[in-house]
This record gives C-alpha cells, sequence and structure tokens, in this order.
C-alpha cells in the first residue's frame, strides 16, 4: 500500500517528505498532509528528530502562505475571485471570505488551517487587504506551529497505536481502499449536494443591469446594496449610489428602509453567489422585494459604460 511506501520513505528521509508534502498541500494540491505528520510522529526516533519535522512543516507551510499573500497583494481581487471559482461549491464566494477575515482579524490566520477552504483563501486575503507583513508571518507560523503540531505529536504519543494501524491497513489493503473510496465519495456527495441546493437558491428571480438602470431613474428608486467586500471596493472604488453591505451586517444596512420598497444586491462572486444569499436572507426578514443583479459587478460596470455612451 501506499501508506507503507511512505513509511519506508519517512525512515530515509522525514524532513524532506514532509517539507514538500505540506509545501504542495498548502499550495493548493489536493494532496492530504496530516496523515504523514502523523505518521512521521509515530516514526520519530527522538525528540531532536521530531522538532526537525515540526520546523519542516511549519516553514514548508509559511513559505506557501507567504507566496499566497504574495499574490494577493499584487492580484487583489481577481486572484480571490479565481480561487472560488475552483471551488465545487458555487457558493464559496469572495465577500463572505473575506467579512469571515475581517470578523476574525488576524486570528483567523492562526485557526485558517483547521477549516478546508478558508485556509487556502485567508493568506490572499491578507494580501488583498495590505495586512502588514512581519504581522502575517508571525500569525501564519503560530497557526501553522499548531496546525503540524497537533498531528505530529498524536502520532508520537501514539506510536504503537499508529503503527498497530499501518500493520492491519497492509494486511487488509482493499478493505483499506474501499473505507477510503466510501470517504472520498461522500466528501464529493455532500459538495455536489451543496450545489445542487445552490442551484435552487439561484431560480430567484433577478434583475438585469438595463433593468436596474431604469429603476434608479424612476421616482422611487430601489435601495442598491454593494456586497463585493472591501477589498475589492477598495481597488474599484464604490459604486455610485449605493450602499455597502456585508452578509454579516446586512440587517444594520437596511434598518432604515421600508419593507414594502425594492432592494437590489450587487456582488463580484461566481454566479452571484453572495448577491443571492443575500437577496434570500433579507426576503426571509420580511422584505417585499429584493432581487440580485444578474451578472453582477462586472456587468454592472459594462451596462452603464454602455448606458453613458448611448448618452453621450
Amino acid at each position: 500500500m501506499d501508506i507503507i511506501r511512505l513509511s519506508h520513505s519517512l525512515q530515509e528521509d522525514a524532513v524532506t517528505i514532509v517539507f514538500l508534502n505540506v509545501l504542495l498541500k498548502q499550495l493548493g494540491l489536493p494532496i492530504p498532509a496530516v496523515p504523514t505528520l502523523l505518521l512521521a510522529g509515530s516514526l520519530s526516533a527522538a525528540p531532536m528528530e521530531l522538532g526537525k519535522i515540526l520546523v519542516a512543516a511549519v516553514l514548508a507551510s509559511v513559505v506557501a502562505d507567504w507566496l499566497w499573500y504574495r499574490a494577493g497583494k499584487l492580484f487583489g481581487y481577481r486572484l480571490l475571485a479565481g480561487l472560488c471559482r475552483l471551488s465545487i461549491n458555487p457558493g464559496s464566494c469572495v465577500s463572505q471570505t473575506e467579512g469571515r477575515f475581517m470578523r476574525w482579524g488576524v486570528s483567523s490566520l492562526i485557526v485558517a488551517k483547521f477549516i478546508p477552504g478558508f485556509s487556502t483563501v485567508a493568506p490572499p486575503i491578507a494580501g488583498a487587504l495590505r495586512m502588514p507583513q512581519l504581522g502575517f508571518l508571525v500569525a501564519a507560523g503560530l497557526g501553522a506551529g499548531l496546525w503540524a503540531g497537533l498531528p505530529l505529536a498524536v502520532g508520537w504519543v501514539l506510536k504503537d497505536s499508529v503503527q498497530a494501524v499501518i500493520v492491519a491497513l497492509d494486511q487488509n489493503a482493499g478493505l483499506a481502499l474501499l473505507v477510503v473510496l466510501l470517504l472520498v465519495g461522500s466528501w464529493f456527495g455532500w459538495k455536489l449536494w451543496q450545489k445542487y441546493q445552490f442551484r435552487r437558491l439561484s431560480a430567484i428571480p433577478h434583475i438585469t443591469p438595463d433593468e436596474l438602470i431604469t429603476a434608479l431613474n424612476a421616482p422611487k428608486p430601489p435601495l442598491v446594496l454593494d456586497l463585493r467586500g472591501i477589498a475589492m471596493s477598495g481597488e474599484t472604488g464604490p459604486i455610485s449610489g449605493c450602499r455597502v453591505a456585508q452578509i454579516g451586517n446586512l440587517r444594520a444596512a437596511v434598518a432604515d428602509w421600508p419593507k414594502d420598497q425594492p432592494i437590489v444586491t450587487i456582488c463580484a462572486c461566481p454566479d452571484d453567489a453572495g448577491a443571492i444569499q443575500a437577496a434570500h436572507d433579507l426576503l426571509n426578514d420580511g422584505f417585499l422585494s429584493v432581487r440580485p443583479l444578474r451578472g453582477g459587478y462586472d456587468a454592472w460596470v459594462n451596462a452603464t459604460a454602455a448606458d453613458a455612451a448611448e448618452r453621450g
């Protein structure tokens, strides 16, 4: 089995194997690192060797996080949107992940490694929001130390149990493979179910950019909520006539707005995910007419540019 070969490789050069495994994992490749760390901890002969492996894991994680941080600083929200488009769940979008980062602050980098999905987008968000590099590196290092240290410590303390599991897996390779396939299949099934649920939510009536332009010129224009997030708003500037809001503070953003008056939500997420979620939340709060803008911010920019050209 692969775990047996991995065990032999770790016995030969655990520091290099762990460094490469963690680096590739934190760069975004679908390569699990926790089993390697658990196994490396169980195979360590002395605390000094365990410490070297921990240093290698932390260094690899911080290097990968720093590269994502620099990419976020250079490319901003465009990189974040690209990462969210790669997600199998369209509901994962820039404004929501950025909102989580803003609520938790620096501590989000410490716990990010323990939250699937967020661990990838937290470093580029920190870069896009121009978080000081020194503070970022310290927080990323602390988070990496906790994340890598836990499985290493468990492997070290329960080394006899871990080795027994390895032997059992080797003796029951077919069963172990079946269990792994079932777990992977269950994970993909859950993600596909989330995607299906999102498609159902997407059936909410939208408003087109041209319809919104017309509505804004009416005697009673709708309230337009800009849900793009601080990083993108800072790069592209505010949308004229819109009220800045986040998924987490919707009620405060519309506290003075009559529930029988229309609202339009705008985001820069793949498939208008943030705008759709906000629209459903507001409808559930009793607002009678809430529609997400079809195509989001990019569609709005193109439509307003075309309208301006026609007018003048």
